[in-house]
Order: C-alpha cells, then structure tokens, then sequence
C-alpha cells in the first residue's frame, strides 16, 4: 500500500506545469499524465463515476458508508498543474532525514544552498524529514502535496469499510495556476457537494477562508514614432508615457512590501516600444472598498495622461479573476471549525492567515460550493527553494480523516 509520501513523489515527478498563453484548454497537454495516474488510483480505491474531462480535470464520488448515513456531502479539491513560473520538468526529490538544523545544500555542482537564514522557519522541522529539490526546478508540493493527502485519505476509508462517512466527491482541476480554468469551467453535475475543502494552503495548521479581491489591469499606450533626427515637438514614446504611469504608483504597494491584509499593485509584463506599449498589472485588495480604489486609481491615471499627451493614447482593460470568499463562508463557519477541532485533537495547533492571492475554492465558492482552503505543509512555493515536511503530509492525512470521521458521527 503506497504511503503518502509515496504518493507525493510519483506525482512530483510528473510534468504538469501550465502555460500563461494557452492556445486550447488544459494549457498543457502533459497536464493529462497525472489526471490518467490519478484516474486510475481512483478507480482501484473504489470512488465510482471517475472522469477525466475535455480540459484534464479529474472527477470522483465515493458513495456514503453506510448507504443511509446522513452526514453532509463533502468536496476535496487540490489542482494538477504547476506554475509557469518555474521549471516542473525532470523533478528529483530528495529527502533529508532527522534535518539538523543547518543550510541545505541542493546542488552542490550549482552551488544552490537552502540557508537558513534566509528561510528561518526550516528551524520549525529540526528532527523531521524534509522533501527538497536539487536546486533547478521547483518542487510540485503546490499543489500535488494536496493530491497526495486527499488520495491518502481515500485509500484509508477503501481499507477501512467499517469507518463510516458521507458522501465524498472529488474534483482535481487542471490550469489553477493560470486563472483557475479548470475550476471556472466546474461540471456540477459530477461535482456538487455541500461544501467542498481545497487543499492549497502553506504550513502545517494553516486555514484560510478569506482571500483577495482580484482583477489584471491590461494599459495600453499608443506612441507616436518620428525619425529621431526631426523629432522635436513631435515624437510621443510609449514606453516613456508608461514609464509617467508607472510613477504614479505608491511605490510601498507591491508585492514586496505588503503583508496580511495590506493590498498591492504587481506589474507583471512590460512589453514596449516607441509606438506601442503594453503593461499587465495585478490588482489584489481583501477590502471591497479599496478593490475598488485600486481601480478607479488606473483610470483617474489613464485620464491625466490622455489630457497631458492626446486623448485615447492610454486605454486601460480590467479583467476580474476571483472574489474574497469570506462573504460567503462566514455564514456557514462550522466548516472552518471542524477543521480547527480536527487539528486540535491531533495536537496540531490551528492558525488563519488572509490568503495573499487565491485558490479554486474562491471561483467554487461563488458557484454556490462554499470552499474554504488547508494546509498541504508546503514552504516556498513556485521556486527551487520549495519543501515539504513528511510529517506534515502525514498529519494532514489524519486530519481530513478525522474530520470526515466527525461529520458521519451519527451514521
């Protein structure tokens, strides 16, 4: 019987990072090697009507046991792509046993060190065995560190049919990581429990229920170009207009210097030249209000720079991407608190974080599945500083085991 370490590093091995230019959907083609091997898993573990759709999501019911038991129906949901932003390719995990305390070398040849002091929170596992990478791809603990419990989780009820639970569905989209479209595009007729959990979350304890607003904001800059040489009075260049836009930005509200529930505007692509420039941004706010803020700013800039350098040479486009799930879980708390209970009663202290960015449980959540997300135990995602604590994984497990088991209490 695979361990879900097992599990986790079959599936790591798997290419499925996504594409940010899809020409067709899943992004990726390779994205189906995994929903084949998690197809296939499922099947052998008894979840019946297993489905790979057009776009490589994966779908699962396994039935209440017993059949009468009247215990919710519930969703878990983790996704099989990886960033783009980094190489998923030729994965090679490596685990560092009884981890001491100390920087981690992943690749000597490269001279690519995990230092400690650079990542302070490695000291929280001294004595455990971590999952690393060598240093020149990312990991896939986001989010195949999710697959790997949920699958584990499965494979505990399959072993153990005198455990009662409800009905459980299963959903593993494809392209999460490129705007959640195998979530979006959701066949509620195969999924469509009372709530749902995704699996996508950070460090061991963490819950998160509220995430962003969020939207990409595309500006458009039409230039002007005259020959340098007769330029004068004449010339526009696009790349120096955008450039103005740019400095009109609080510069403290990026990324970089943000936290919590602190808002930000992210530049993202830069593509220019003298006659045409173009700039992709993302808007991100917890707060409606200031969401909203964020983007009457973009067009109070567009407008100053048309007035300053010729009407219509700066358009702005926004494109809505997910919505804070916290209106819509607050009034059905009691799943956020089964999960704290559950951890709680395996000795795992419980913590809420606002989550910087979003999962497929924020699109789910607005399609009348409330969806808050869990820990996979991961650190440093989307980069060749990525971990896993095994012990992590495998308290996770229990976790969403005991949760179910909670649910079916009175089955």
């Amino acid at each position: 019987m695979p361990t879900v370490l097992d599990r986790f590093i079959t599936y790591v091995k798997i290419d499925t990072q996504s594409d940010y230019a899809p020409q067709s959907f899943p992004s990726t083609e390779k994205q189906r090697d995994l929903s084949k091997v998690l197809a296939k898993e499922l099947e052998e573990l008894g979840v019946r009507e297993v489905h790979i759709g057009d776009d490589a999501s994966v779908y699962g019911t396994m039935p209440a046991n017993p059949p009468d038991c009247q215990a919710p129906s519930i969703g878990f949901s983790a996704h099989i792509d990886t960033t783009p932003e980094f190489s998923g390719a030729n994965v090679k995990p490596r685990i560092v046993k009884n981890y001491d305390g100390k920087d981690i070398v992943l690749n000597e040849t490269e001279n690519i060190v995990m230092e400690v002091a650079q990542f302070p929170h490695l000291l929280n596992y001294v004595g455990q065995d971590l999952v690393v990478t060598d240093g020149t791809t990312l990991l896939g603990a986001d989010d195949k560190a999710g697959l790997a419990c949920i699958m584990d989780m499965i494979q505990y009820f399959h072993d153990h049919p005198s455990v009662s639970h409800g009905e459980l569905q299963f959903f593993f989209p494809s392209d999460e990581e490129v705007g959640c479209y195998g979530a979006k595009h959701v066949d509620k007729t195969r999924f469509n429990p009372q709530f749902a959990y995704t699996l996508d979350g950070g460090a061991l304890g963490e819950i998160t229920y509220e995430c962003f607003n969020a939207a990409d904001a595309i500006v458009y800059i039409e230039g002007l170009n005259i020959h340098p040489g007769i330029s004068k009075n004449q010339m526009k260049n696009s790349m120096l207009i955008a450039q103005e836009f740019l400095n009109m930005l609080p510069a403290a509200e990026t990324p970089a210097h943000t936290e919590q529930y602190e808002g930000y505007y992210h530049l993202i692509e830069f593509e220019g030249e003298v006659e045409k420039t173009r700039m992709k941004f993302y808007l991100r706010d917890h707060d409606g209000e200031r969401f909203a803020e964020r983007k009457e700013r973009f067009r109070t800039m567009a407008a100053y720079l048309n007035r300053i350098h010729g009407e219509e040479m700066v358009q702005v486009e926004f494109r809505d991407t997910y919505r804070n799930t916290k209106e819509v879980i607050e009034p059905c708390f009691e799943i956020v608190e089964a999960i704290e209970k559950a951890m709680e009663s395996l000795g795992v202290k419980a913590f809420y974080n606002p989550m910087r960015g979003g999962t497929d449980g924020s699109v789910l959540s607005f399609m009348g599945i409330p969806c808050p997300n869990i820990c996979t135990g991961g650190h440093n995602f989307h980069g060749r500083y990525e971990y896993v604590p095994v012990q992590s994984l495998e308290a996770i497990s229990e976790i969403i085991i005991r949760m179910v088991k909670t649910f079916a209490k009175d089955c």
